[in-house]
């Protein structure tokens, strides 16, 4: 067994329950889709506005009982798609009293308690602080905030049941003022990402704001700031990310 001290890791996941509905019930739910397709693709083809109308049509030309094995077969497979994709992208988190580990897909990841000053779960997102109050780790995640806040708590790590610095966040808006020299040119790029669905462009956006100092939080489409203790704001003397002087080109 694998101990930390007089403890033994905690492992917190979706257990055996979540993979028999990833690869039990989706591939039913897929199955059960083709099925219904097959017996009322008669139906179907009477409705003008149906979509994919000509897929409809070639299926209910098919011979019986092919066109509905078949039907089933490829809800079956798609089922079986989809349970994939959700396996891989299963947290997994592995906590004892020196480091959390956390995996998903080909991402294995282990942050030292030391370096951590608080862990907490907010808006579906597991989250880890350093002492400055910088974002060491910001996983979105369905596990239960009961379960992960007894597998740290357990082993010594300060569990906050919200964030810590949620009153700190303020809402952003162009050109406001107060933001580290760069930042609102990558909070305006995010807002784009945001707006696009382009969902790695605005993580990979987040990222690049936590070098400046700056957290964030989203709320719908709309983004809240703030600024970490190490992060260099600039003095009443100097211009904002959005500002210039005059004779700035």
């Amino acid at each position: 067994m694998d101990m930390s001290g007089d403890r033994p890791r905690t492992v917190v996941s979706g257990g055996a329950s979540e993979l028999a509905v990833l690869w039990g019930a989706f591939p039913l739910l897929g199955g059960g889709a083709g099925w219904l397709l097959a017996a009322t693709t008669g139906w179907l083809t009477r409705l003008p506005w149906v979509p994919f109308g000509d897929l409809v049509e070639w299926l209910d030309r098919l011979p019986e009982p092919q066109a509905t094995l078949g039907a089933v077969g490829v809800g079956v497979l798609a089922g079986l798609v989809v349970a994939g994709i959700g396996t891989a992208e299963r947290l997994i988190v592995t906590v004892d009293a020196a480091q959390v580990r956390l995996r998903r897909s080909d991402q294995d990841r282990a942050v030292a308690r030391v370096d951590t000053r608080v862990a907490f779960l907010a808006d579906k997102h597991l989250v880890l602080l350093d002492g400055d109050g910088a974002e060491l780790v910001r996983e979105s995640t369905d596990l239960p905030a009961a379960r992960l806040a007894e597998a740290f708590r357990t082993h010594g790590w300060s569990w906050a049941d919200d964030d810590p610095h949620r009153s700190a966040y303020r809402l952003w808006v162009p050109d406001l003022p107060g933001l580290p020299a760069g930042a609102d040119a990558l909070l305006r790029a995010r807002e784009r990402a945001i707006e696009r669905d382009r969902r790695d462009d605005a993580r990979e956006l987040r990222r690049e704001l936590g070098l400046l100092g700056v957290v964030l939080r989203d709320e719908g489409k709309r983004q809240y700031w703030r600024l970490t203790t190490r992060a260099v704001a600039p003095g009443p003397e100097q211009p904002t990310s959005a500002e210039r002087k005059p004779d700035e080109r």
